[in-house]
C-alpha cells in the first residue's frame, strides 16, 4: 500500500517541482538568519497558503496600487520578529511596496506608536517571484503573547492568480492608494480572507517550541466565530500560554477548508503540502494530525471504502515517519462523528472506524488525542453531540471547538 500512496505522490510531482525550489531557498535563509541574534527562531502564527478561488478573490477595488491590513492573533511573544509571505501559487511576481507591523485594536485600528516599516535585505521594496516566497529582516517589536497584530501592505503590481488563505475568520481591511500610515481604515472594504501573508516568528529561548496543527476545516475553524479567535487550536494556545510549564510553546494552525489527504479537495493534499507547511516551520516539537473525513466523506462506493481506509493509514505513516525524522512527536486525532451529515453512508462510517481504530492502537503516534469520543454524543455515539455542532451535524460550533480546545492534556507539551 506504501507503492499505492506513492503513485499519489508520483501524480502531483509537477505541482511539487516548485515547492523543492522553494525548499533550498527556504532552508537556506533559515540558516543564514538562524544566527542573527541570540536564542533560536520559533513559529508564534502560521496558516497554510492555498490558491484562492475565484469567490474568494479580494474583492474593488482589489490589491494592486492599493493598501490591505490584516489582523492575526499570535501565540507566544517576543522583542524581536519576522514574518515570511507567499506567492507560493501565483503565476506572476507581486510587489510590496511597503509592509509595516503594528499593534491592533478594535476593527481595523491600530496603536501608531508601535507601528514599524518592514525591510527586506534593507530595502522596503520586495517583489516575490512566481511560486516564491519571502521573509522580512528581523525586526525588534515587542509583541505580547496571544495579542492581535496588524500587518498592513501596500502592494504594487499583484497576480491575477492569487495566493492567499480565504479561511480566515478574521477580517481585512483594503483601502484605495497608499495607506500605509493610516491609524484607521474607516470606509475600507472589508473581506474575510487572508492574502499573501504566511508565518509570523519570534527569537526564544532554548526551551521554546511550536506545535503544528495539520488539519482541514474543523481545524481551520468553520462554525467558530468570526474574530472571535476561538478555533480548537487558538483555545489551546491561551491554555498553554496560561500555564506555568507551558507557555513558551507556539501553536500553528496549518488547516485547510475542504482538505484531502490523499487527492481532491481544496487546496493541495496534506501529502501534497507537508514539506511546507509543516516541516519548513521554526523550532516546531510536536505535530497534530487532525485529517481524513474529506477523503473518506468522497468515496463513492462501499468497494472502494477499505481501499480509501488503507491508503490514509500509509498517509499517515509517511507524515509521521518524516516529522520523526526531524525529531518531532506525532500525535494523531481521531476523526470526530458525522452520522447524519452530508457525508453520512454506512461504507463511509466503516472506513472512519478502521481509521480510528488503527490510530487508537498503532505505535506511529507518540499518542493520541481522542476527539471522537470527546465530541461524540453519548447517547448515539456515531453522532456529534447535539449541543457541539454547528447545525450540519460534521462542523463543530463555538463550544464545540471550546470543548475540543479544553479536552487537550497539556502534559503532551511537556516531555
Amino acid at each position: 500500500m506504501i507503492k499505492c500512496v506513492r503513485k499519489i505522490l508520483s501524480a502531483v510531482a509537477v505541482m511539487m517541482a516548485g515547492s523543492l525550489l522553494w525548499s533550498c531557498s527556504s532552508s537556506h535563509q533559515h540558516s543564514t538568519l538562524k544566527n542573527v541574534d541570540q536564542g533560536k527562531w520559533v513559529g508564534t502564527w502560521s496558516t497554510a497558503p492555498q490558491l484562492v478561488e475565484p469567490n474568494n478573490m479580494p474583492p474593488s477595488p482589489g490589491l494592486t496600487n492599493n493598501t490591505i491590513r490584516q489582523v492575526v492573533r499570535v501565540s507566544i511573544g517576543g522583542e524581536r520578529l519576522r514574518l515570511r509571505f507567499s506567492n507560493a501559487f501565483s503565476k506572476e511576481s507581486v510587489t510590496m511596496k511597503a509592509v509595516a507591523v503594528a499593534v491592533a485594536r478594535e476593527g481595523s485600528v491600530i496603536d501608531p506608536s508601535t507601528q514599524q516599516i518592514l525591510k527586506f535585505n534593507g530595502t522596503e521594496t520586495v517583489t516575490m517571484s512566481p511560486s516564491g516566497e519571502v521573509y522580512s529582516d528581523p525586526l525588534n517589536f515587542t509583541l505580547t503573547p496571544g495579542s492581535t497584530l496588524a500587518i498592513t501592505i501596500y502592494c504594487g503590481n499583484t497576480s491575477p492568480s492569487t495566493t492567499g488563505h480565504p479561511g480566515s475568520r478574521t477580517t481585512s481591511y483594503i483601502l484605495a492608494g497608499n495607506q500605509i500610515g493610516s491609524v484607521d481604515f474607516a470606509g475600507a472594504v472589508a473581506t474575510d480572507h487572508w492574502y499573501v501573508i504566511n508565518s509570523i516568528e519570534v527569537i526564544a529561548d532554548a526551551g521554546a517550541f511550536a506545535i503544528a496543527a495539520l488539519g482541514n476545516s474543523i481545524t481551520d475553524g468553520r462554525g467558530s466565530g468570526t474574530n472571535k479567535q476561538n478555533r480548537w487550536t487558538d483555545i489551546l494556545s491561551q491554555r498553554l500560554l496560561i500555564n506555568r510549564d507551558t507557555k513558551n510553546i507556539g501553536v500553528l494552525n496549518l488547516g485547510i477548508g475542504g482538505n484531502c489527504v490523499l487527492r481532491g479537495g481544496l487546496g493541495p493534499t496534506a501529502l501534497n503540502r507537508f514539506d511546507r507547511d509543516i516541516l519548513s516551520q521554526s523550532s516546531v516539537k510536536w505535530l497534530l494530525i487532525l485529517e481524513g473525513i474529506n477523503d473518506i466523506g468522497g468515496i463513492r462506493n462501499a468497494e472502494s471504502a477499505p481501499k480509501v481506509a488503507r491508503e490514509l493509514i500509509e498517509a499517515y505513516s509517511l507524515m509521521a515517519d518524516k516529522a520523526h525524522a526531524r525529531g518531532i512527536k506525532v500525535y494523531g486525532c481521531t476523526i470526530l462523528p458525522f452520522e447524519k451529515s452530508f457525508y453520512d453512508t454506512p461504507f463511509r462510517q466503516q472506513a472512519r472506524d478502521t481509521v480510528n481504530e488503527w490510530i487508537r492502537t498503532t505505535d506511529k503516534f507518540d499518542a493520541v488525542i481522542d476527539f471522537d469520543k470527546i465530541m461524540r454524543n453519548p447517547d448515539d455515539i456515531k453522532k456529534i453531540n447535539t449541543d457541539l455542532h454547528d447545525g450540519d451535524m460534521l462542523h463543530p460550533n463555538q463550544a464545540g471547538y471550546k470543548k475540543m480546545g479544553e479536552a487537550i492534556d497539556l502534559n503532551l507539551f511537556t516531555k
